[in-house]
């Protein structure tokens, strides 16, 4: 029975070991890990060679004359794009896994962001490999893998900010779009009243104006479609004009978002480089971590730089005795 037992937890220790040994090498390297960075560079290039792949597939010449190479690396990739999917088995070393069971873990991974992309990445091949849909176009079910660009976002802690940004901000950027909606109805019905007379197959209808509103109140303004009436042009120009500030609106939520997650990774380096400058000295390990860090957050070297600067300014003056404020010196503890 001990035996048996013994070579259980063998058994799981061994698993849990290997799963630890992939998660680690799947994940965006760390310092000096350089299993996990020759992976990452390798899926970087096959992203990015996947996505021109499929562009240069659309070109008739070049399909025509290289089809079949092209089809042979496109199994190639999705073939490796498939073991990646290991990411979902080892999701569970993850460190927001923490308190959680394999499933709740595994669930979670499979609802992100990152998840729903490899699925993506992966699921036209297969769809078309096994004729789901029949004898039906499937150039759709190409052109969705260029989503596999967004792959790559897994690499770039400045994508990722943005969409936390996106996140974050879900509901104002609804309120935006949904104020955009009620004023592009109530354009594309202004416009068809005034021009419906003059051009029917213009504004003829309702849904027929929408085309012009949607040009003009993002500002686009093809020319194709334009009001030919006294009441119809005064209606368009104010249109217009509350067009410039239907645009300005969701990017300067986006803007201001943006710049609110900026302000949190800044606050988040700052505190942990204060807790690195304590005793005033950098460790190699320490260094390593904040850059590491920095990585992460998707911060800049040199505002990097300008906060480990202050930060030893700050330990020098406190070890002197001095406010880092006013630069008055402070009474002594021993007065």
């Amino acid at each position: 029975m001990h035996g048996s037992a013994s070579t259980t937890s063998s058994v799981t220790v061994t698993v849990t070991t290997r799963r630890n040994a992939v998660y680690q090498a799947l994940e965006v390297a760390q310092e000096k890990n350089w299993v996990s960075r020759s992976v990452d560079v390798f899926l970087i290039t096959l992203i990015s060679a996947s996505v021109i792949a499929v562009i240069l597939e659309s070109m008739s010449g070049i399909e025509a004359k290289y089809g079949g190479a092209l089809r042979f690396f496109e199994v190639v990739t999705v073939s490796i794009f498939t073991v990646e999917l290991l990411r979902l088995w080892c999701s569970v070393e993850s460190e927001f896994a923490a308190g959680k069971t394999a499933l709740q873990a595994r669930l979670q991974y499979l609802t992100s962001f990152h998840a729903v992309i490899d699925l993506l990445a992966i699921l036209p091949f297969y769809l078309i490999l096994f004729g789901v849909f029949g004898s039906l176009d499937m150039r759709f079910l190409r052109a969705v893998r260029l989503l596999r660009v967004l792959k790559l976002t897994r690499y770039s802690a400045a994508m990722n900010m943005v969409f936390i940004t996106f996140r974050e901000n879900g509901r104002a950027l609804a309120a935006a779009f949904l104020i955009l909606v009620t004023v592009m109805l109530l354009a594309a019905s202004g416009m068809y009243y005034f021009e419906r007379q003059s051009q029917p197959e213009d504004f003829g209808s309702i849904p027929a104006a929408m085309w012009w509103a949607f040009a003009t109140l993002t500002t686009v303004g093809y020319g194709d479609v334009t009001p030919i009436t006294v009441g119809g042009k005064i209606f368009g120009a104010l249109i217009t004009v509350v067009g410039i500030g239907m645009v300005a609106l969701p990017t300067s939520i986006l803007a201001t978002g943006y710049s609110q997650q900026l302000k949190v990774s800044t606050a988040t380096y700052k505190d942990r480089a204060a807790e690195a400058l304590d005793d005033g000295i950098l460790s190699d390990d320490e260094i390593r971590d904040l850059e590491s860090l920095r990585v992460d957050l998707g911060l800049g070297k040199h505002t990097a730089s300008q906060i480990l600067d202050a930060g030893r300014v700050q330990h020098a003056l406190r070890e002197h005795s001095v406010c880092p404020h006013c630069r008055q010196t402070m009474p002594s503890d021993h007065g």
